[in-house]
């Protein structure tokens, strides 16, 4: 329940950050990661310029339904710096970035062994936990109006994850509890429309 907490309050803060900023132009810019949306993960991410080459990008994403029997509910907040070689919001930039959330996924058909998490066992079993973790990123961003960008990026990183698993969707008998595993590989992909005020 208090990691439940630490992301509303992250969305919250999300949100408090964009109402309360006095924005000027390219100084702030509201986005939504179109790949994320299209796996039905609704997200924002708010991002404001600290100095002529840096900003703050904070992203939050909550899904919070089954489809077809399907779970894929999480809720995640990922601060990130970045750092841009030629103007911030345009060009090449790098990053840092730092994620927690929540998850529950569950009797997805993922016949995949990636990066030593077995997918696979997502189609008879439900986990349920929380993850941690931080990463190096690297993006463009496509200026395509005075107000508005395409911006894509990669993130590789780490993260610490804790769950209980169950031997089905709706089962409430643990098999595992408390279990931690570590995973190393990509942690975020965007292609995200923006708009910069």
């Amino acid at each position: 329940m208090r990691l439940n907490r630490i992301i509303l309050s992250g969305i919250a803060a999300v949100a408090a950050l964009f109402v309360a900023t006095t924005a000027n132009a390219q100084d702030v810019a509201i986005k939504t990661n179109l790949i994320n949306d299209i796996a039905l993960s609704p997200n924002i991410g708010v991002e404001v310029g600290l100095a002529p080459k840096w900003t703050l990008d904070m992203t939050a994403e909550m899904n919070l339904w089954k489809v077809d029997g399907r779970s894929w509910k999480h809720a995640y907040f990922q601060p990130e710096a970045r750092y841009w070689l030629c103007q911030r919001f345009a060009g090449h930039f790098f990053g840092f970035h730092a994620l927690g959330g929540i998850y529950n996924f569950g009797n997805l058909n993922l016949p995949v062994n990636f990066l030593g998490s077995n997918l696979k066992e997502l189609k008879n079993k439900r986990y349920q936990g929380w993850a941690a973790g931080a990463g190096i990123v690297y993006g463009y961003a496509w200026p395509v109006h005075k107000h508005w960008n395409i911006e894509a990026a990669l993130g590789i990183g780490w993260l610490y994850t804790r769950f209980d698993s169950y031997p089905c969707q709706i089962c409430g008998s643990k098999i595992d509890r408390r279990r931690p595993h570590n995973y190393v590989g990509p942690t975020k992909l965007a292609v995200s429309v923006e708009y910069l005020f």
